[in-house]
């Protein structure tokens, strides 16, 4: 039996799974859903379609900036299973909420004036969501596996992930959306009975909270009238205070800064292409919004495929060793995508073909390859590095360390979104926007080179600072 087949059967890993399969599935339902109907139905302008996929995936964004340090700080010092509990039932809430407001735009109901604005902030309560549920998926398994289980649990959790990404996807650009409204809310329901089995993870050290957030902002503004003026700028104030502190301290390690580092970097490249996708494939390619669901899901098949791959290429080790020629290989199939993209030929009718026509023409395959293969090639880089994070941190810091991340991830992501979405503003076409991601690739590389070396390093001092007869 395979260490892999070994958790799948096991309750200390099994529920953590399949709670985030359905917190990934539902985010990537109601986003998707909800940005292909208003790609495909109510906006008719390339800039246009092309702005509000940029801001939807911003606004996405702005939670994990914003509240990562808070949500790693929770994780490290309270019970991680019963905060996945409370973020559970939060889902159900926010899933309310957007089926309202798919249900509003569905029937032309105040679109421009409530019901995308609506859209939008639930997907800001969305990513609020995942981003205290982000640090505890990967900081619990040290918890709750043993060391040579570590690798092959995060390679689990990262393609669950992906595949719950594609199984959201499909849905999305498939169902309609009166059945996309119905379906979040369910899957919010059942994902908070699963979480229900999750066994306890009790803080491992008596680490506590010594930033200023948590205390009384009375004690900090005296006008009443101040500190009722005052309290969403001394919050804002504190959680910046509190995540420059967090992202800080965590990157005294070498290993894991450049690790942080790298990831970030990755996953501005595929933030530029996400945003791209919808807008690309109605508008260059003239398909349907099946279509550019997709290549969405093309993309996520390939980062699942990447997940297992490296792992077992790697059997176990936690190393970077592969991650440079990964991710070049990554910018040299984005290149191809380009290419591909720049040279089809849009059918003579000028209609939106749908996915069963569209598969026919002469340079379908091909593109899909290419996108398969920047995500298959971005798995193989990614992963490893996210093990970086959980084995080289201290035992009772690993959410901090992952919160840290998602904190530099995250603003990397808004730069790579504000970056697209002024190219656009300036009237860069979206296919030439790929460009962008493929010289993107080559710095990714530098970093992955350098997270090696410092990997080799490390060993190596570790190795100097062993005992003799330690020494192999």
């Amino acid at each position: 039996m395979t260490t892999s087949t070994h958790l799948m059967r096991r309750k200390r890993f099994l529920p953590l799974m399949v709670t985030q399969f359905f917190n990934a599935f539902n985010d990537n339902l109601y986003k998707t859903a909800l940005v292909l109907f208003v790609v495909y139905t109510v906006y008719n302008d390339e800039q246009q379609e092309a702005l509000f996929s940029g801001l939807a995936s911003v606004i996405f964004i702005v939670p994990f900036v914003t509240l990562s340090a808070l949500a790693g700080q929770l994780a490290d010092t309270r019970d991680k299973a019963a905060i996945i509990r409370v973020v559970k039932i939060c889902e159900i809430g926010w899933a309310t909420l957007g089926a309202v407001g798919l249900f509003m735009a569905w029937q032309g109901i105040a679109v421009d004036t409530v019901a995308i604005p609506l859209l939008l902030f639930v997907v800001f309560l969305a990513a609020a969501q995942s981003t205290f549920l982000g640090p505890i998926k990967y900081a619990i398994l040290p918890q709750h596996l043993k060391k040579e289980e570590v690798l092959p649990g995060t390679g689990l959790i990262e393609a669950g992930t992906y595949i719950a990404i594609l199984a959201g996807t499909i849905l999305a650009g498939f169902i309609a959306v009166e059945v996309a409204m119905v379906l979040i809310v369910l899957t919010a329901i059942v994902g908070y009975l699963i979480s229900r089995q999750v066994p306890e993870a009790p803080p491992q050290s008596d680490y506590q909270m010594h930033y200023p957030l948590l205390e009384p902002y009375a004690k900090k503004v005296g006008n009443p009238v101040m500190r009722w003026l005052g309290y969403p700028a001394v919050a804002v104030a504190d959680q910046a205070l509190m995540s420059w502190r967090l992202v800080r301290d965590t990157m005294h390690n070498r290993e894991i800064f450049l690790a942080i580092i790298a990831i970030s970097f990755f996953w501005t490249i595929g933030a530029v292409l996400f945003i791209q996708f919808p807008p690309l494939a109605k508008n260059q390619l003239l398909a349907s919004k099946e279509v550019a669901s997709l290549f969405l899901v093309i993309f996520s098949i390939g980062i699942a495929i990447g997940s297992v791959g490296i792992n077992a290429l790697l059997k176990g080790e936690v190393s970077a060793k592969y991650s440079p020629a990964s991710v070049i290989v990554m910018g040299l199939f984005v290149a191809g995508f380009y290419f591909v993209a720049k040279a089809w030929v849009p059918n003579a009718a000028g209609q939106l073909l749908p996915i069963e026509q569209w598969i026919l023409e002469p340079l379908a395959i091909p593109l899909s390859l290419m996108l398969l293969g920047i995500s298959t090639a971005g798995g193989f880089f990614v992963v490893p590095l996210y093990a970086f994070l959980t084995t080289r941190c201290e035992h009772d810091a690993a959410s901090r360390t992952i919160a840290a991340n998602n904190i530099v991830n995250s603003l990397a992501m808004v730069v790579g979104s504000l970056i697209a979405i002024g190219m656009t503003s300036l009237g860069i076409p979206v296919v030439e926007q790929l460009l962008l991601a493929a010289a993107m690739s080559v710095i990714s590389a530098w970093l992955g080179l350098l997270l090696y070396r410092a990997e080799k390093d490390a060993a190596a001092e570790r190795e100097r600072c062993l005992p003799s007869e330690f020494v192999k």
